[in-house]
């Protein structure tokens, strides 16, 4: 799918093909039951974008909301991006372990998460990850990885 110039969720939603809109709104759905308060959803970047809004931290590099977690249906695969796994490396070795615990194929990039189908993504340990990540948690290991560039 090329970038998506919707304006809400909703909108997004709405245009993808439905069996897309089926994993999309899936792992929407469980990310916000297990998102900590504090984050906000909204599109950013083409894509559904959970955020720390500029009113809680503003001093952020480009102006922008500093991103947690977004959601997309991409040409060939889904991505889902974590940045707290990016962030926190601890995060990532643990991602890491339970996809191979599981005797699944990761496909990860610096904080991007590809998927093919639902079934790909270990969908539980994505959500105790999200879960586990407080607003203020998600803030300082954020300043902590600027201090060491």
């Amino acid at each position: 799918m090329p970038r998506s110039d919707a304006a809400t969720v909703d909108a997004y939603l709405a245009e993808l093909p439905p069996e897309r809109r089926e994993v999309i709104a899936t792992v929407r759905d469980a990310i916000n039951l297990h998102l900590p308060v504090g984050y906000e959803e909204r599109m950013n970047w083409g894509m559904i974008s959970w955020e720390v809004p500029l009113s809680r931290y503003p001093e952020t590099y480009n102006g922008q909301p500093l991103s947690f977690a977004a959601l997309a249906a991409q040409k060939n695969h889904y991505a889902l991006y974590l940045m707290c796994v990016h962030v926190d490396s601890p995060v990532e070795a643990a991602l890491r372990h339970a996809y191979a615990d599981a005797g699944r194929k990761l496909d990860l990039g610096k904080s991007c998460l590809r998927f093919k189908r639902l079934a790909d993504l270990l969908l539980p340990e994505v959500l105790r990850i999200v879960a586990a990540t407080p607003v203020d948690t998600y803030i300082a290991r954020h300043e902590a990885g600027r201090m060491r560039h």
